[in-house]
């Protein structure tokens, strides 16, 4: 059986189990089915706060599904097993030290249902990295979504995944709202990378990252992606590069795996010395950008349409 570098590892279980139920059921099928995509964004981005102290190396940041306002994030490398929550302006709302995954390289973080069908939601943290391609095993970390901001220890259920042929670099990780599915895409210099669904994640497996997609190259600049979100309605996905934002639309899609196959649009974007983090706001009529350096700006660039 495969182990987390701290302990056994507890399979994700759930993910494996068959579409079981309509993503109505779940926390995020709520938010889903209240907000409207954003037809056109602000060709601005908002200054809104900074990082703060011990967020030094910010790789990954999404909104909870439980705490409207509030954001996850986490550090890079020098990640110490902890987990943040903040707000907009950057501010530490509280810390969560994580037991279950001692993180060698996170890179990302998404939220979404905890299995099919679920009311419940969880944090999927991505132990990913892997800048000199050396490593066998990485690894998604799934905590539930803790009730109160109180930084308690959250427990940490993490499962390990290879690649069919050979090592990967990815800083991007998503969760389909509806099925529950995991998806990683690649940090390609040759473009925005490649889409990987994560299979058999169950108890004493090691899953296999299947590749579903090659996502194009739009432009010159459009590679080496470093973060990604999903909106909450499943039908859209924010990727992030060091030089610019895209988004993927397909209205009506069933699965990411439909969204995949959209065409990259460019969207309003921030200068920032490390952009590393990206994510659509509660209602996903807005998004924020936030990246490494300790007081590194935050932006959120807001939705330009009449509101709804």
């Amino acid at each position: 059986m495969p182990r987390s570098p701290n302990r056994p590892r507890t399979a994700l279980a759930a993910l494996a189990l068959p579409f079981a139920a309509a993503l109505a059921m779940s926390p995020a099928s709520a938010a889903a089915a209240e907000v409207g995509a954003c037809a056109r964004y602000a060709e601005k981005a908002v200054r809104t706060g900074r990082t703060q102290e011990g967020l030094h190396e910010l790789s990954g940041i999404a909104a909870s599904r439980r705490h409207p306002g509030v954001y996850w994030a986490h550090n890079d490398s020098n990640n110490h097993g902890t987990l943040f929550a903040i707000d907009e302006s950057g501010k530490v709302l509280a810390r969560f030290p994580l037991r279950g995954l001692r993180p060698r390289d996170a890179e990302d973080v998404a939220v979404g249902p905890c299995a099919p069908g679920s009311r419940r939601s969880c944090i999927y943290l991505a132990d990913t990295g892997d800048n000199l391609l050396r490593r066998k095993e990485v690894w998604i970390g799934r905590i539930e979504e803790p009730d109160a901001l109180d930084g308690r220890v959250l427990h940490v259920e993490a499962d390990a995944f290879r690649y069919p042929d050979g090592a990967r670099n990815t800083e991007s990780v998503l969760v389909d709202p509806r099925s529950a599915r995991l998806y990683v895409i690649t940090k390609s210099v040759d473009g925005l990378g490649e889409v990987y669904r994560l299979d058999d994640m169950r108890d004493g497996h090691v899953g296999k990252a299947t590749l579903v997609a090659t996502l194009p190259t739009p432009a010159t600049l459009a590679r080496l992606t470093t973060a990604a979100d999903q909106h909450p309605s499943g039908e859209r996905v924010l990727l992030r590069t060091y030089t610019g934002v895209w988004e993927l639309a397909r209205p009506g899609a069933r699965s990411l795996e439909e969204v995949f196959t959209a065409k990259p649009v460019p969207l309003t974007s921030a200068t920032q010395m490390q952009g590393e983090a990206i994510t659509y706001t509660f209602d996903g009529r807005a998004y924020l950008l936030a990246g490494e350096g300790e007081g590194s700006p935050i932006y959120r660039v807001d939705c330009a349409d009449p509101a709804k």
